[in-house]
């Protein structure tokens, strides 16, 4: 393939703003790209809302224009929220790009790309890492959850399976 072929189909690509959710072979999941409005969960549900959409104490949802709300979970860093990518965005519509587990007992959005809509710049729901290690440094963020002071404190009070008193196999 030629250089000027190349080129072409990547601008293509770039002006279309296609993406490439990833799939995980996980049931009831299928890549999409929704447009919803960025809510707190908890505000949303029970009409008791915090300032600055909770400061990242609170889980994001997605409210549809159908009325739907569905819970925002990440797929690219393990153990992680979606705090980081969305609080930006809280209270605004967004294009969000992933996919979407319509398990019937809980539908969940796995978020991995997401911009502003109607056409603002798209970005890799990566941003955990990125502000965990800012915060943690000199602390690989990789495994974070096992170097995170938060965590540590978690598991020394109530145990690594949050049960306590109930202790891991050594």
């Amino acid at each position: 393939m030629n250089r000027s072929v190349l080129t072409a189909i990547c601008m293509t690509l770039a002006v279309s703003g296609a993406q490439a959710a990833e799939e995980w072979g996980i049931e009831h999941e299928k890549k999409a790209r929704v447009d919803a409005k960025v809510v707190d969960l908890l505000c949303e549900v029970t009409g008791e809302c915090a300032d600055n959409c909770g400061n990242g104490t609170r889980q994001f949802g997605l409210l549809f224009d159908d009325g739907r709300l569905v819970p925002v979970v990440k797929n690219f860093d393990i153990f992680a929220g979606a705090h980081e990518d969305l609080k930006a965005m809280c209270g605004k519509r967004i294009t969000a790009d992933g996919l979407m587990i319509s398990n019937p007992k809980m539908p969940l959005f796995a978020l991995q790309f997401k911009r502003e809509a109607p056409d603002g710049k798209w970005s890799r729901a990566n941003w955990f890492i990125k502000e965990w290690s800012k915060a943690n440094p000199g602390k690989p963020g990789k495994a974070w959850y096992k170097h995170d002071k938060r965590v540590l404190e978690l598991i020394a009070k109530d145990g690594v399976y949050g049960i306590p008193g109930l202790k891991a196999a050594e």
